[in-house]
């Protein structure tokens, strides 16, 4: 076989090997743990636990003293308080297994593919076991229906023996269980071969042919003229070796199970004392193949509801493709594994979204910014900050839609995020291919259009709500990201096709961008405001008022300090260069020179202290960086100190000397030079 066919084999079949354990993790969360839909709190103090207690156990005494009329000795032994307490204790215990179970199905699921496979021979070993059981029992009653009913004249005990002796084939085969013993045989050599090939004991001949002849007890012992008794307890004998055979294993590898645990807690310490959490996330992660086991265990998950809908509603009229899909929907997310897996369908959709616009953009993949990864994180927060798993139905799909719309819209900011760049990278050509610029433009005009068909659908089908201003800022937002990229690819595009330098072109980019910016932090605040409403009159939680404390940080006191910083060195930066002279055209005909920063001709240019030329506008974008000559890493620009804020003077005349010898140092040394700033980048 190919390598490369039999990793992708193996690559199936470790996938499909680590899906079981989550299908017991989302039954046992669905079911709630084993705790009861409604529990009874049996508190004196509250009145209405109270009267809820009480109800209930009248209810519980007339159905108790309407049994009792007929049995009056039950109602003397019965205790209302000991039901009770049996009660509790039974969900207590049944909470604990559940929490065992999902324990046991996490630890299965992370194992590695030697020993998962160990386990699921194991468990096919157990399977057999009870595979067999159940079909020797449903053969040994319809041998027992058989005799039993045979021919009542005949005293001694009839057996399948006397209709093979006699060659009475038709009747065993037609009217009696022939069929069924013959079916028996074949399942019991079959259900005897596999496990004498799998099961984990050391292997021995003696015990293989034990362990085959057992499986085909019953069939042997049915065709026999034996008691009826004998014949009822034959499956249970047949299942004693081999159930022995299996406590054994189990037993003999409890050693070697204890060690793989403390093995593998052992090498989690060790990678996260060298490599940190993360890390080992990571790794985790891609070992375990967790994207394609939940999408896996998703779509299994719903073909088994669509089975059983359709064989459930399949004739009823009112039961159409949309009620199935709302259906599927609403019962895609009604568990935390459940939502898992929908979180893993949504992340390859958005995936595939972003391979679309990046083949229409003709740009490649950036997994960093990966539009699958980051909209999967803001699915699944959406969801459990919005108690998606806890609502009802009608509510459940209702919060679905609407954490699709946001979705939706975050997806707009993505693909914005992607045809950016490249609206910025063919405007400054001067040759580009015309249908780069097409492509680039479609998606601008998509991501125009697309959400104001949104607003219009919404606001025409819903009221003003919380949500519904959430959805419309996020869209005019997208809106006026798109319209300031597509001005600023306009002022590029026309820089590029002139002939001389444009100067006040930077002045205009600020000026939109900063619009743009503005716009921006204006939204996150209104945002802010609209989340502090929702948590404190709509719907709390701890997953929310961390999410807006994110937003609050990032968001809004980030991008403030940001904007300011930018408004402040550029404010600094004019200051600076508004202080020097500018070159008259004499100069600049003695000169004849190109700028040295953007080696474009120079029409107008300042003069600095050093006696450099340079335009205005590449001299102030110099000072964003620094305050240094490009040239001769001189000092462009020095303020002048206030008479009545002079140093005192050393005798003679000289300043201090400890003042000289700072001046000096930062003569040589750029970086402790007076105003030096440290490189920001522009928004």
């Amino acid at each position: 076989m190919d390598p490369l066919v039999g990793d992708r084999m193996m690559g199936i079949a470790n996938v499909v090997m680590r899906v079981p354990p989550l299908f017991i993790i989302d039954e046992l969360l669905r079911i709630g743990l084993g705790m009861p839909e409604e529990t009874i709190v049996l508190n004196a103090t509250d009145h209405y636990d109270y009267n809820k207690y009480a109800s209930v156990q009248n209810t519980i005494v007339g159905s108790i003293a309407s049994v009792a009329t007929a049995e009056p000795s039950l109602i003397q032994s019965f205790n209302i308080n000991s039901y009770f307490y049996q009660a509790y204790i039974l969900t207590i215990m049944r909470f604990f297994a559940c929490c065992f179970g999902i324990a046991a199905s996490i630890y299965t699921f992370m194992l590695w593919t030697g020993h998962l496979i160990i386990v699921y021979m194991y468990l096919i070993s157990v399977g057999t076991i009870f595979v067999s059981y159940w079909s020797n029992v449903r053969t040994m009653q319809s041998i027992i229906t058989y005799t039993s009913t045979y021919n009542p004249n005949i005293t001694s005990t009839p057996s399948i023996l006397d209709d093979v002796l006699r060659l009475n084939f038709n009747h065993l085969i037609e009217n009696g269980p022939g069929n069924i013993v013959i079916q028996n045989y074949v399942i019991q050599a079959i259900l005897a071969s596999v496990f004498c090939y799998i099961h984990l004991a050391p292997r021995h001949v003696i015990l293989d042919r034990l362990l085959f002849i057992s499986f085909l007890i019953p069939s042997i012992l049915g065709i026999y003229p034996l008691p009826a008794t004998v014949l009822h307890h034959a499956p249970v004998i047949a299942a004693l070796l081999p159930l022995l055979v299996c406590k054994f294993i189990l037993w003999y590898s409890s050693i070697s199970m204890l060690k793989i645990m403390h093995s593998g807690y052992h090498h989690a310490r060790t990678f996260i004392s060298n490599y940190g959490l993360s890390a080992l996330a990571e790794i985790e992660w891609m070992r375990l193949n967790v994207p394609n086991v939940l999408r896996t265990f998703w779509m299994l998950r719903v073909f088994e509801q669509i089975v059983q809908l359709l064989g459930t509603h399949y004739n009823e009229e009112s039961f159409t493709l949309s009620t199935l899909i709302r259906t599927l929907l609403v019962n895609g997310c009604e568990t935390l594994t459940a939502l898992l897996g929908m979180t893993s369908i949504i992340s390859s959709i958005c995936h595939y979204i972003g391979c679309f616009f990046r083949w229409v953009l003709l740009t490649e993949d950036d997994e960093e910014k990966s539009i699958g990864t980051v909209s999967a994180i803001l699915f699944y927060i959406l969801a459990l900050q919005t108690g998606l798993t806890s609502l009802d139905r009608e509510k459940r799909l209702v919060r679905l839609f609407r954490n699709f719309c946001l979705l939706s819209t975050a997806v707009l900011h993505f693909v914005h995020n992607i045809v950016n760049p490249v609206l910025m990278s063919i405007s400054a050509s001067h040759n580009p291919a015309l249908r780069r610029h097409l492509r680039a433009l479609s998606v601008c005009l998509f991501l125009i259009v697309f959400p104001i068909t949104l607003l219009v659908f919404l606001w025409s089908h819903f009221s003003m709500s919380t949500w519904l201003l959430a959805v419309s800022i996020f869209c005019v937002e997208v809106i006026v990201k798109v319209c300031v990229s597509l001005a600023i690819y306009g002022l590029f595009l026309f820089d590029a096709y002139r002939s001389t330098f444009w100067e006040p072109l930077d002045d205009c980019l600020y000026v939109i961008r900063s619009f743009g910016n503005t716009v921006e932090f204006a939204f996150g605040v209104v945002l802010f405001f609209n989340g502090v409403w929702i948590l404190f009159f709509e719907s709390g939680g701890a997953i929310r008022a961390i999410m807006m404390g994110i937003h609050a940080y990032f968001n809004i006191w980030n991008e403030a300090k940001a904007g300011w910083s930018v408004f402040m060195k550029r404010r600094t930066a004019v200051y600076k260069i508004n202080s020097l002279p500018e070159a008259n055209v004499d100069q600049l005909r003695r000169l004849d020179d190109v700028c040295a920063i953007c080696y474009q001709e120079m029409k107008s240019a300042k003069v600095t202290r050093c006696n450099h030329f340079f335009h205005g506008v590449c001299l102030r974008k110099w000072l964003y960086v620094q305050d240094r000559c490009p040239l001769c890493h001189d000092i462009l620009y020095k303020v002048e100190t206030p008479p009545e804020k002079e140093p005192p003077q050393a005798p003679g005349g000289s300043q201090d000397p400890v003042a000289r010898e700072r001046e000096d140092v930062e003569d040589e040394r750029p970086d402790l030079a007076p105003g030096r700033e440290t490189s920001t980048i522009i928004r």
